[in-house]
């Protein structure tokens, strides 16, 4: 007997498996994010957080690093400083008043310059002034070569030289200048109880922060005015990159042929990247930080989910009741899931690249963001989202239709 096959046009072959296309799950999972915007809002907000946290904190670290690498690029890793340093008993030592002459004569040494603390001597903006008030301000003599080896630049004036040096002249440190009141050169300070002429002011000096807050004269006024017997307190060194480790290993004999123990050889560069590293550690803590935030912002995540699968249960039962499986079940919220993360996600690194380049800007800085770590960041959001989904779309999947409907 032959069959009609008009009788069969509006039939579903029951061994069909039904399919969803990609759009209908993504349609599907954003209608409870779009039922309840303020809900959806609030919880994207807590992974925003988390994620602009942790994008701003490694943003800032890579401008700063950006910002010390230019820095070493322009005042170079190449200056060795030389100091005295103690005796076997801790008592302080000097250096030579040759010391300036020995290192010049180094094989790979450039440059060399020397500079000498005046003990008891200050700088004041007048006569009038309290002595005891010095603001931490000292006086230095210093080589006319100075300078050139700092690689230092003056914001006006000039630097000393043969001839002023051998005057009352004087060239104040950027730091120096501002607590004097001092902002051009002409200006008169008083210095070992007479009147000096301010010629030059220094910008900050990055590799040498001490003379920052010195008032500079010439080693021949020193010598007239204060006693200076041409023992230098630092001595300045430049030479060539390949150089740098030859030259600092022979300093202290050079220096000091009978105690070459007793000299002090550091690399101020060394410093900066010290303090670099140590800014490195805090970084890590700040991460850490920001991990707890985008934590808690996943926790909330969840909880907006379980209370969608719980508010929705007719709609699930429905669903189920039309054809729907457990597998579009669990595609759907899952979807709405990561979609509520994305938007945390893409929210929070828009808002961590924004602090980044303010704060970067405000510094002064090169604003530095890999792109790498905004797509780790927004990569991270989904991974909490999916995590974070997992277990209401399955316990929205295993939703009995008949209990659904009935509830």
């Amino acid at each position: 007997m032959s069959r009609d096959p008009s009788t069969d046009a509006g039939r579903v072959d029951p061994r069909r498996r039904s399919r969803l296309l990609g759009s209908d799950v993504f349609r599907l999972g954003t209608t409870g994010l779009r039922a309840r915007p303020a809900r959806a809002v609030l919880s994207a907000l807590g992974i925003a957080i988390g994620i602009a946290a942790m994008i701003a904190v490694v943003g800032i670290s890579t401008s700063s690093q950006a910002k010390l690498a230019a820095e070493l690029d322009t005042l170079g890793t190449n200056l060795l400083r030389v100091e005295a340093g103690k005796t076997m008993t801790g008592e302080q030592t000097e250096l030579p008043a040759t010391s300036v002459d020995r290192v010049r004569r180094i094989t790979g040494v450039e440059q060399v310059a020397g500079a000498a603390t005046l003990p008891d001597r200050s700088v004041y903006r007048s006569r009038l002034i309290d002595p005891n008030r010095s603001g931490g301000l000292d006086v230095r003599a210093a080589t006319p070569d100075l300078l050139e080896v700092l690689d230092a630049s003056l914001v006006d004036g000039d630097w000393l030289n043969a001839a002023t040096g051998s005057f009352p002249t004087v060239v104040l440190g950027s730091t120096a200048a501002e607590r004097l009141g001092v902002s051009e050169a002409g200006t008169l300070v008083w210095l070992g109880d007479r009147l000096f002429t301010v010629v030059g002011v220094l910008a900050p000096v990055g590799l040498a922060p001490e003379i920052d807050t010195a008032a500079l004269i010439g080693e021949p006024i020193a010598a007239e005015l204060f006693g200076y017997e041409g023992r230098p307190t630092t001595v300045y060194e430049r030479s060539a990159d390949e150089d740098v480790d030859a030259v600092r290993g022979v300093l202290p004999g050079t220096v000091s042929p009978k105690a070459p123990n007793e000299v002090e050889v550091s690399r101020p560069s060394d410093a900066l990247a010290a303090k670099n590293a140590a800014d490195q550690a805090f970084t890590g803590l700040l991460l850490g930080l920001g991990s707890v935030a985008l934590l808690v912002g996943g926790i909330g995540v969840a909880n907006t989910m379980v209370i969608s699968v719980l508010e929705r249960k007719r709609e699930i039962g429905l669903r189920r009741a039309l054809g729907a499986t457990r597998g579009h079940i669990r595609a759907q919220f899952l979807t709405e899931a990561l979609l509520l993360s994305a938007l945390g996600g893409a929210a929070g690194a828009a808002l961590g690249a924004v602090v980044t380049a303010a704060f970067a800007t405000m510094n002064g800085w090169p604003v530095s963001l890999p792109l790498g770590v905004i797509g780790g960041g927004i990569g991270a959001t989904l991974v909490i989202g999916a995590i974070a989904g997992l277990y209401p779309a399955i316990r929205a999947s295993l939703t009995p239709p008949t209990s659904a409907l009935s509830g």
